[in-house]
């Protein structure tokens, strides 16, 4: 897969999130979070983050969890410029990418470690969360 995101620091255990069974998630995808605390391959910035696949999910295998890292330093591709310390959200335009979060995006993913220019890979502490700001 173009664009995983790479565990650099594990800083706690992966916790299991429901899937779909005929659903393949490769490890290092960044996936969204639905309701009831299911992970699946995200689609933009709007998307609530539910972290990162800590393994593959072969499609059709049977299984219908996939564990999830909530935190940890990962190594990410920026979408767009990132600037060390900035507030992060999923890429709007690719899958996989981060972005720098533009103002008054609820759904965060974590904090830039690292600057990074568009393409480039950079150091994220992941901290999935969603801040209401009505």
């Amino acid at each position: 897969m173009a664009l995983e995101a790479t565990l650099v620091i594990e800083t706690e255990p992966p916790i299991a999130f429901t899937c779909a069974e005929a659903t393949g998630i490769e490890k290092g995808s960044i996936l969204k979070m639905t309701d009831p605390m299911t992970a699946i391959i995200n689609s933009g910035e709007a998307d609530v983050p539910a972290g990162i696949a800590a393994a593959e999910k072969i499609a059709s295998d049977g299984n219908t969890k996939i564990p999830v890292y909530r935190g940890g330093i990962f190594k990410v591709v920026a979408s767009g410029s990132v600037t060390v310390g900035a507030a992060l959200s999923i890429g709007g335009v690719t899958v996989n990418e981060i972005a720098m979060a533009p103002v008054n995006v609820e759904n965060l993913i974590g904090t830039a470690l690292e600057t990074a220019t568009d393409g480039q890979t950079f150091l994220m502490e992941l901290n999935p969360r969603s801040v209401n700001l009505a």
